[in-house]
């Protein structure tokens, strides 16, 4: 199986920061695999809403997690602050798959990177809906 390389700063559209916390490490003094998706998750889902796209409380549609997965690159440790960039890899009828990278703060090449897919699906039913027209334009800004 051939490794990724690691992402470059330059492939993603957009940002958030994070700061590690003391529980984030393992016990082998770096940020543990499961803090990544936590970022991944935080990453995504917060710039919907930001977007005003994604009403948690009562929005339709929601947006439900079908597939994660992460390569890691460097080891990432607290006390730091790391930045999580955002791009649309896929947009489809009804799902979007996002390709994300966490880099240290100032490094080029990402320290992890993955890929996130919502499917959009109605609130009550739980079924597959049309990504709507709001959401498609802002997801093609970050494509």
């Amino acid at each position: 199986m051939s490794r990724e390389a690691p992402a470059a700063r330059s492939e993603f559209k957009a940002w958030r920061r994070f700061t590690t916390r003391w529980g984030d490490n393992d016990a082998y003094g770096h940020v543990n695999n499961i803090i990544f998706y936590q970022w991944f998750d935080s990453a995504v889902n917060g710039w919907l809403v930001d977007q005003g796209l994604l009403d948690i409380q009562a929005g339709d549609p929601i947006a439900v997690v079908a597939e994660t997965r992460c390569a890691y690159h460097a080891p990432l440790e607290f006390p730091q602050d790391v930045e999580v960039g955002l791009a649309v890899a896929q947009l489809g009828r009804s799902s979007v798959r996002y390709r994300i990278g966490v880099f240290a703060v100032g490094m080029e090449q990402a320290a992890a990177q993955g890929e996130f897919v919502h499917v959009l699906v109605d609130r009550a039913t739980r079924r597959p809906v049309d990504v709507p027209n709001n959401w498609r334009s802002a997801l093609e800004a970050i494509s």
